[in-house]
């Protein structure tokens, strides 16, 4: 029998290392144990040093096996690295079992890897930093208890979404520090040694409240989630205010006749669309964005707008142009005499590209790959909204409208035939205006931009007239 010591939970790097030596030298899965350093029994002997084995040549397998070894060794069944041992003994001889989807070993390391990736998930969605001191002197703390060994995982994540502040999350697992420059792992701690709650606890209760939605409420929660919400105490009360509305709501929907019930019909489709994109993974951007960023405005809008993408502040909101460019957009809407409340806001690729950079997050234009990968979402927003009016702002909406690169001066200022009684606008993105030179420039720009949305409402008077 050959016993095998790993140094932690997550020692990918040894386990392969003794797995490729063990393979080589012919070793049964049979004929191994592996335990953790610090986890041998009395039975166990010292740490075998299987490299002094391993014989001349090596062996392949396929990339897909290293990807869900790398993601299944994190999770938690201390059975995983003897299934790994297995699996891997078994693809010498069958380069293509990793094909057979109904195999029992394949089966459950695939299970383990998505196991792991989803609770990876479930912590970037769940932590929430305490702050602790002021100013300079701050620090922010998080605790979080996962359900495999996603830590060092998710710390990337962190490292990259919150740059510009110090940050430490505390798990019984082990900790993850940032400290502006480098993420460093130490050992787990208790929660009775976690900090207590912070000032910023009142501020991730108000912003749960802003986008609170009984809709989603998963009131089935297991108990092992629950506790790693730092909302929970607001929930009960939102719940309650919410009740009575929905419950007229329903009401009142059993007194509209079938017709009536028709027409709302679409407004469920796009609720149902914004609910669908919140797990959108068509392309590699929702790895390292917030949330993603859907359309916001009313079913019935007659002219939808469409942006690049979300910039940093709508990143953290949820919602699309709430930042600088959309104050832009706001002020020159309201010159043309467009009502923003009328209208629906969009934009072509629905998560935050960005590179850090020291303390901020730079914005990175979306390419064609990721243009495409996002389409789906705005074909099917216009699918179920039906507008008189596209405007697409910036290359990057035109590009997304159109279906191909569509030139800015050469089509702007003009009504553009989109298919189905529909018509497009093409024109400036607003935070192209922001990067105006000079004042007469940023002047002379915005009032263009102005004049191309005054195209748009007098389009409209004109549709209503006619109808």
């Amino acid at each position: 029998m050959h016993f095998i010591t790993l140094d932690s939970e997550t020692d990918f790097d040894d386990w392969r290392k003794a797995a490729r030596a063990l393979v080589q030298n012919g070793v049964k899965p049979s004929e191994v144990t592996w335990t953790v350093r610090g986890h041998e029994g009395e039975s166990f002997g010292p740490p075998v040093d299987v490299s002094l084995e391993v014989p001349r040549g090596t062996f392949n397998v396929p990339a897909k096996f290293v990807e869900l070894a790398r993601a299944a060794i994190l999770h938690r069944d201390p059975a995983r690295f003897a299934l790994l041992y297995r699996l891997l003994w078994r693809l010498r001889g069958d380069h293509d079992l990793l094909d057979g989807v109904t195999d029992p070993d394949v089966a459950q390391v695939a299970a383990m890897a998505r196991a792991v990736h989803h609770d990876a998930r479930r912590m970037q969605a769940s932590v929430r930093f305490r702050e602790l001191g002021r100013e300079q002197k701050s620090h922010f703390v998080a605790w979080f208890e996962p359900e495999h060994h996603v830590v060092e995982l998710a710390a990337p994540f962190f490292a990259s979404r919150f740059a510009d502040m110090p940050w430490s999350i505390l798990t019984p697992d082990v900790c993850a520090h940032w400290d502006g420059h480098a993420v460093a792992i130490t050992p787990g701690l208790s929660l009775a040694e976690a900090p207590s709650e912070g000032r910023l606890e009142e501020t991730w209760r108000r912003y749960y409240a802003s986008i609170f939605n009984p809709a989603r409420l998963k009131v089935e929660m297991p108990k092992q989630h629950r506790r790693n919400l730092p909302q929970p105490s607001a929930v009960k009360p939102l719940i309650e205010t919410t009740e009575p509305s929905t419950r007229a709501m329903i009401a009142d929907a059993a007194t509209k006749s079938e017709p009536s019930m028709i027409r709302r019909a679409p407004a469920a489709g796009l609720a149902a669309l914004r609910t669908e994109a919140a797990d959108c993974r068509a392309c590699h951007l929702y790895k390292h964005a917030t949330q993603t960023v859907f359309g916001e405005g009313p079913q019935a809008a007659q002219i939808v707008l469409v942006g690049e993408q979300p910039g940093d502040k709508e990143d953290l909101a949820g919602k699309p142009f709430v930042g600088p460019a959309g104050l832009m957009l706001d002020r020159a809407l309201e010159q043309a005499g467009v009502d923003r409340k009328k209208v629906y806001i969009t934009n072509a690729v629905k998560h935050f590209k960005f590179v850090p950079r020291g303390k901020i997050r730079l914005h990175q234009k979306p390419n064609t790959p990721e243009i495409k990968a996002c389409r789906q979402w705005y074909e099917r927003e216009l699918a179920s909204i039906k507008p008189d009016l596209v405007v697409a702002m910036g290359a990057t909406a035109a590009q997304c409208v159109f279906g191909k690169m569509t030139p800015i001066g050469k089509n702007r200022g003009r009504l553009l035939d989109l298919g189905e009684g529909a018509k497009a606008l093409v024109t400036v993105h607003p935070s192209y205006l922001l990067r105006q030179p000079d004042a007469d420039a940023k002047a002379r720009e915005y009032a263009r931009f102005v004049d191309d949305l005054k195209i748009a409402a007098d389009f409209l008077r004109k549709s209503a007239r006619a109808a």
